[in-house]
């Protein structure tokens, strides 16, 4: 068992005893594994509560940055999960290459063609995710394509909201409770913008960059060739006041960028789906 270091609220302990005692009741399972807390906390108590039983299975695609790759293998590590990593074929795919309003349906078919597959494979029984409460009141047509492959949501299914899944996550003494949302690359490109590896690559770059000289959570929105950061509002003027824009300009320039903007309304998660 993970220890609880903090006080959660009774409702947060209820969801949390329940979700391991839904979990302990499963014969197997191999969990959708991104290395965000969502599917991280998933996969830390399908391990306790199954050992040897629960997998984690990774998709890796150019829409996938490097850095998040790491980070879900250090973190699987650190919980002691069995962790596989698949390759994943979205971008050779039009219904996700050409980048329609339902491409994250297309990446999720795609993705659990592998997961379905290899739990069966491997014989484990069930295909867990992350999908939280919070994803339920957004756009997310790849939650259709989980739900058509079989693959349960724990967390939605018995209503754990985005901070409740922080909350569990801190009381355990989980070190990336807080770790900033971070969807897939190809979210930075508007609806009908085709998506390239190359053009996967170019954002990748530049928000390394960013995050380098010291900015945690970005985005490089692409339009063309065109880049459009987005910060935290409230690191707006910190940008302004330390950030070299002649450097920062030529290094976008170098990626291939023609033009570098920045958007004053700030980060705004889900924007290109208004």
């Amino acid at each position: 068992m993970f220890n609880q270091l903090e006080i959660l609220s009774d409702e947060q302990s209820e969801k949390l005893y329940t979700i391991r005692r839904y979990i302990k009741n499963l014969d197997s399972v191999c969990i959708a594994y991104s290395g965000g807390v969502d599917s991280t906390l998933v996969a830390s108590l399908a391990f306790e509560q199954l050992g040897s039983k629960a997998i984690a299975i990774t998709g890796i695609s150019p829409a996938l940055a490097t850095t998040l790759r790491e980070e879900a293998r250090r973190q699987a590590k650190w919980i002691g999960v069995k962790h596989v990593e698949i390759k994943t074929s979205e971008l050779d795919q039009s219904s996700y290459s050409k980048n329609p309003k339902d491409r994250c349906f297309a990446c999720k078919k795609e993705l659990h063609k592998h997961t379905t597959y290899l739990s069966k494979k491997l014989n484990y029984k069930i295909v867990l995710d992350g999908v939280n409460l919070d994803d339920l009141k957004d756009y997310r047509p790849g939650i259709q394509a989980s739900k058509q492959a079989g693959v349960i949501s724990p967390l939605a299914k018995f209503k754990v909201s985005k901070q409740d899944i922080r909350d569990i996550s801190r009381a355990l003494g989980f070190p990336w409770w807080d770790k900033p949302a971070q969807p897939c690359l190809s979210s930075r490109f508007p609806y009908g913008h085709e998506i390239t590896s190359e053009r996967l690559k170019m954002v990748e770059k530049a928000e390394e960059y960013l995050k380098e000289c010291g900015i945690s959570e970005v985005r490089v929105r692409c339009q063309g060739s065109t880049a459009r950061i987005e910060i935290p509002q409230d690191e707006l003027k910190h940008f302004f006041n330390k950030y070299n824009f002649s450097e920062l300009v030529q290094y976008f320039s170098n990626l291939g960028f023609n033009c570098t903007s920045l958007d004053l309304e700030g980060l705004v998660s889900g924007k290109l789906n208004r």
